[in-house]
């Protein structure tokens, strides 16, 4: 645990305050730290049809590639709703393709830290 891993789960943290969860009423914010040093966030939006629903982490990483990013380092991810938010399938994968090699995972009390090997030990790849 180091300042720039608390300062990314703080980052997460504002995020979570933008969430919309009418539904679910499950909030979750992430922050993506990039190569360049900057850190970019989401929240999850949902919908009423709930399949168009996007989780927080794709949220902070699509955004981040919008302004030109392509390598990513960590990405945190924080809700008071669920007790262990770990990102789910998709969002893993999204992480696999940009490089994303820590995932801090945080609770009320903190956050642990996971490599995404742990999380996602055989990813979907082309080359």
């Amino acid at each position: 645990m180091t300042a720039a891993d608390d300062s990314l789960v703080s980052k997460a943290r504002e995020a979570l305050e933008k969430s919309y969860a009418p539904y679910s009423l499950l909030k979750v914010g992430a922050a993506v730290k990039a190569d360049s040093g900057k850190i970019y966030t989401g929240c999850n939006v949902e919908n009423a049809s709930y399949g168009l629903t996007v989780c927080a982490e794709r949220i902070a990483i699509f955004s981040a590639i919008a302004n030109g990013e392509r390598k990513l380092e960590a990405i945190a991810i924080v809700s008071d709703d669920i007790p262990e938010p770990l990102p789910c399938g998709a969002c893993l994968q999204v992480m696999n393709e940009f490089g994303i090699q820590r995932v801090l995972v945080g609770r009320n009390s903190g956050y642990e830290t996971f490599t995404l090997d742990e999380l996602l030990p055989k990813p979907f790849k082309l080359r």
